[in-house]
């Protein structure tokens, strides 16, 4: 297992679409322990493939609140989402980071609810339900499959102080990349 340089905003892996895993071996196993450790060491809730420079349908997640833990592995997942209430996000309670734009928090407004289909490690399928910053946490990583960035999401306010913060760190260009552990860009 190995910490993974984790790709900052600006990249084509970041913006494009991931490719479906076909087969979950070896390749793929390393791959997820690799995520996790990269994840933790970050240290992060979530990392999907992409952010580390593999454009493939990837992500694993690590969350714990009064329902329990949830730590798992999403390969070729699927999200559906509960209606969004359209409103101002909470600047408080609903602003998210993302490892990919380190150091940035913003105020993003996301469905309460979400139900992720998805396979595990072992290749078995698997329903999750979840509400609240779990919810908040599989939309996030499942938009990096998609190649949606959080900071694409933000409204008019907020994307312009996201693109203020983006020029400023001198990021948005491809080829641009952190190292958990070594570098600290994450408070």
């Amino acid at each position: 297992m190995r910490v993974r340089d984790i790709v900052i905003t600006g990249d084509p892996v970041l913006h494009s679409a991931s490719e479906e895993v076909t087969e979950i071996d070896d390749y793929i196993r390393d791959l997820v322990e690799d995520m996790y450790l990269t994840m933790d060491t970050a240290p992060g809730v979530g990392l999907a493939a992409p952010q580390i420079g593999i454009p493939l349908q990837i992500f694993v997640y690590d969350w714990e609140d009064e329902s329990g833990t949830y730590r798992n592995v999403a390969i070729n997942p699927k999200l559906e989402l509960s209606e969004l209430k359209i409103r101002d996000p909470d600047p408080e309670t609903e602003s998210e980071g993302c490892l990919s734009v380190p150091g940035e928090r913003f105020a993003l407004l996301r469905a309460d609810h979400a139900t992720l289909t998805a396979l595990d490690i072992s290749g078995a399928s698997y329903v999750l339900k979840a509400s609240g910053w779990l919810a908040r946490i599989l939309q996030h990583e499942f938009d990096h499959l998609q190649g949606t960035l959080y900071v694409d999401r933000l409204a008019d306010k907020e994307q312009k102080a996201a693109r203020k913060a983006i020029k400023a760190n001198g990021w948005g260009i491809p080829g641009q990349f952190w190292s958990p552990g070594d570098d600290f860009l994450e408070p």
